[in-house]
């Protein structure tokens, strides 16, 4: 599996003239903390606890093996593209409770990367639903998991009632040239869009 690269210097480039704020969001464990530290070329900022009984009463675990932490506040992670653009990455906590606290995170933020896992495809429609009450564009990314079923691009975009613009691409969440690619789909759209409304 691919990693992130270690960074002798954890400050920002002093050339760096352009910030862009992109969110990570799904929901409960799709892998949003692994797709950001994939990506992070510092050392990425987790607010992860330890699962709880309590917890395992309100969180749905259904189809989730081994996962003993758990997104309380956010992930954020770093990821410089140029002498003079840099990217934040901050990934949002997945359960409903927490939804209030991913609302805020949207301020600022140009677009947002959505995870999304075949075996619970119909937990993605509230995550993309409160993107589109606040206008916030998105891409979305099927996560690989072992063991998950495989559908059609077609088959998965009518799952999800994606608009025909809507990117949608394959990504492993641990492997950083596999999230690379699904963070360039997102970054692609949001610069045809913005083109779009610019010349119109």
């Amino acid at each position: 599996m691919g990693s992130a690269p270690a960074s002798e210097d954890v400050y920002l480039r002093q050339t760096v003239r352009t910030a862009a704020k992109l969110l990570v969001v799904g929901h409960f464990a799709v892998g949003k903390t692994t797709f950001v530290g994939s990506l992070s070329e510092i050392k990425p900022l987790r607010t992860e606890e330890t699962m709880t009984q309590a917890g395992a009463l309100v969180d749905d675990l259904a189809g989730i093996d081994g996962k003993s932490t758990t997104t309380v506040a956010m992930d954020f992670g770093r990821l410089t593209l140029s002498d003079q653009l840099v990217l934040y990455l901050f990934g949002a906590p997945g359960q409903k409770r927490f939804t209030r606290l991913w609302q805020d995170m949207t301020q600022g933020a140009l677009g947002a990367l959505v995870l999304a896992d075949t075996r619970r495809l119909d937990q993605s429609f509230d995550v993309m639903g409160l993107l589109e009450e606040h206008d916030l564009p998105y891409a979305v990314a099927v996560n690989h998991f072992d063991g998950a079923p495989s559908y059609h691009e077609d088959e998965i975009r009518e799952a999800l009632d994606l608009l025909p613009d809507t990117p949608l691409v394959t990504c492993d969440a641990r492997d950083r040239i596999s999230s690379t690619h699904a963070l360039i789909a997102l970054v692609q759209y949001l610069q045809v869009r913005n083109a779009h409304r610019t010349h119109v």
